[in-house]
């Protein structure tokens, strides 16, 4: 199964860390010139100097693009700055986002705006930005990084949950309309993943037992016994980004272990 990239150009948002880090070397090595992009310069410049180590294709290259993406006129500088320097944008990762949920009613129109902005409003700004340029190739990749709540949200697990579900509707409508263009929208439903999030969800603990400890007995509850891994979401990003799913679109994808109640 061929997953080359070589000649592709993949950009990644919340890309310094965790998933996002995993899924930039993943397309690394297999040929694309990556844009990592993330608030932080500092991680962004750890992730490069890693994944510039591993072995790649000539062709291949990774650069890191600090923005904010949750600001619209952020998002049009990264574009500019990303499609001058490695050419315009094949694939699209909407990874951008981290774990918000309270109670319903101690949620207010800031948290509300706050999560709109960088989960939903980030990813139809900048799938805006590069549309044109896939739809002139008659070729593109977008890929929208949500969660399992997404199809089946729990008390409590809101805004995340309601602003994932709207990321599910807008692959959806998407895809429907990247079809004739070859351009095709996947979203990946991300259950337990080892992550950054959970290292700091672990420290946020008190540490009682080790990082290590901690997430298997996350797992423990999940069918398959154990939390995933941010290299296995990057097998499953990159054959999504790749000519080997090239009758794949419009399809929300569970990467969870089991987890979720509904296919």
């Amino acid at each position: 199964m061929d997953t080359s990239l070589n000649g592709k150009t993949a950009l990644i948002t919340g890309g310094s860390l965790g998933l996002g880090k995993a899924m930039a070397s993943a397309y690394y090595q297999a040929g694309a010139r990556v844009a990592i992009v993330a608030r932080r310069a500092e991680p962004l410049d750890a992730a490069v100097a890693e994944i510039s180590g591993l072995e790649a294709p000539e062709d291949a290259c990774i650069e890191r693009f600090t923005a904010d993406v949750s600001e619209g006129e952020a998002l049009e500088r990264l574009h500019a700055d990303v499609t001058e320097r490695l050419g315009s944008v094949d694939i699209l990762v909407n990874n951008a986002g981290h774990a918000a949920a309270k109670p319903f009613a101690r949620i207010t129109d800031a948290d509300w705006q706050a999560d709109i902005d960088l989960k939903l409003m980030s990813a139809v700004r900048l799938t805006r930005l590069v549309w044109p340029a896939m739809e002139e190739k008659q070729s593109g990749r977008i890929i929208n990084v949500l969660n399992t709540f997404a199809k089946a949200p729990e008390a409590r697990s809101a805004p995340t949950s309601v602003t994932r579900a709207a990321g599910m509707a807008l692959t959806k409508v998407l895809a429907n309309e990247g079809a004739p263009h070859n351009i095709l929208v996947n979203a990946m439903l991300i259950g337990l993943i080892r992550s950054d999030q959970w290292r700091r969800q672990h420290e946020a603990s008190g540490g009682e037992m080790t990082l290590e400890a901690f997430t298997d007995k996350l797992g423990q509850r999940l069918p398959m016994g154990r939390i995933g891994e941010a290299e296995e979401v990057a097998n499953l990003a990159l054959f999504l980004a790749s000519n080997a799913s090239s009758y794949i679109t419009g399809c929300a994808i569970n990467m969870d272990g089991g987890m979720s109640k509904v296919v």
